[in-house]
């Protein structure tokens, strides 16, 4: 299982479309929960991600801890069972696998940054600066309020994304418009889940989290080109 590749591709593009909830529709809380993302500049949380398989009596579990600094950098770091970073740098992803001494390039830039630049969406989503910027990349299909805890129901408006990943839900806390969790559900009928723990709004972020050193001895490997070097 690689976690983090799961955790980024959840928006694949920008399109047109009609959103199935207009903004007169859209409940005072879920507006709320829009006006108070423009506050957020960093955060930071603890996650537990679970990936159910409708071929696995048991899901599959992973934590770790997730960095984001607006508008669109991140850190995920899967800590157990196996050792994975996600980072996004400025003109590429970054992928490591420590014990495997491996790091992936994905590009950002150029033909092939294309998938990859609009595929790293799913912190955007949870945190998007206004309500014009959500209705542009999703339509929301549903929102439902429970327990102090909003369901937001989104589906991508790119046809491509949706033969991925029809739906994605938004948890967020009623009180505070903490994000509590995230869930991507896939077309084969897989999903996967994070939920966050002992979130920090707007701490102070090291920018070497974004920039991270990689050891001389590691392979480098360019997935998209089909090349390896050290």
């Amino acid at each position: 299982m690689r976690p983090w590749l799961l955790v980024v591709l959840c928006a694949l593009g920008f399109g047109c479309g009609r959103a199935n909830v207009s903004a007169a529709e859209l409940n005072s809380v879920v507006a709320s929960w829009l006006a108070a993302q423009t506050n957020i500049q960093s955060w930071s949380a603890d996650f537990t991600q679970t990936r159910a398989f409708k071929s696995l009596a048991q899901p599959l579990t992973a934590t770790g801890h997730v960095w984001f600094a607006a508008p669109n950098r991140f850190r995920w770091e899967v800590k157990h069972p196996l050792p994975t970073i996600a980072v996004r740098a400025p003109t590429e992803m970054l992928v490591i696998y420590p014990r495997l001494k491996r790091v992936e390039h994905f590009p950002l830039t150029g033909g092939q940054g294309g998938q990859w630049r609009d595929a790293l969406g799913l912190l955007e989503a949870g945190f998007p600066r206004s309500q014009e910027q959500l209705q542009a990349q999703y339509d929301i299909l549903s929102y439902t309020i429970k327990d102090h805890t909003c369901e937001l129901v989104l589906q991508p408006k790119s046809a491509a994304a949706r033969r991925m990943m029809p739906q994605i839900r938004i948890e967020f806390d009623t009180n505070d418009f903490s994000l509590r969790a995230t869930e991507l559900q896939f077309v084969d009928g897989s999903t996967m889940r994070n939920d966050f723990h002992d979130p920090v709004i707007n701490p102070p972020i090291d920018e070497k989290l974004f920039a991270p050193e990689i050891p001389p001895d590691y392979k480098n490997v360019e997935p998209l080109k089909g090349k390896e070097h050290r």
